[in-house]
């Protein structure tokens, strides 16, 4: 006897698969970069390549940082939710050493007030945010999504621990992805 099909199908990917997904990225960088840890670093893996990526890391992640407190000050009904995806966002910034120190309390939460409030002259300017909350989501979600596999194909240059950093703040982006575009539905 054929069983029937469960009632309802969920759309897109399910939250194990996600997690599974990540898991298997960052043990598959894990296992591939023996090789380059035990030579010094010296040939692939050299300070200004693996100083590079993590600038570069580090700036997207404050552009990401950016684009959140933007949408949140076009948009303070999102704060809530969208406030923990923009502080792991600033934590992500840190790990690969952008974003000041200096300013902890604007780093750890972000309130409505906080999110309208004029930023520093030394800041870049904020990207343009759709007056729809759906689609100032969906772009937020796709900034995500977009940085996500950009790192992803970052992390094969890099030794050891900055990949498997690397990989990790990708697979973390993909789960905001996700996360926002499912939120959004």
């Amino acid at each position: 006897m054929p069983y029937a099909p469960p009632p309802r199908t969920p759309s897109g990917p399910r939250r194990r698969t996600l997690l599974a997904s990540a898991a298997g990225a960052v043990l598959l960088v894990g296992c591939s970069t023996g090789s380059e840890d035990s030579d010094g670093g010296t040939t692939g893996g050299s300070p200004s390549v693996v100083e590079r990526a993590r600038a570069r890391a580090a700036g997207e992640s404050t552009d990401l940082v950016a684009r959140y407190d933007a949408v949140i000050a076009v948009h303070p009904a999102l704060a809530q939710r969208l406030g923990p995806l923009r502080s792991e966002a600033v934590r992500h910034a840190e790990a690969f050493g952008g974003l000041r120190k200096a300013s902890p309390s604007e780093s750890l939460s972000v309130s409505p007030s906080d999110a309208a409030s004029p930023r520093p002259a030394s800041a870049a300017p904020s990207p343009a945010v759709p007056a729809d909350e759906q689609a100032a989501l969906a772009e937020l979600a796709a900034a995500e999504r977009s940085l996500a596999d950009r790192r992803a194909k970052a992390l094969l240059d890099l030794p050891g621990e900055p990949a498997r950093l690397l990989a990790s703040v990708a697979a973390a982006g993909a789960a905001h992805a996700y996360l926002l575009t499912e939120g959004a539905k």
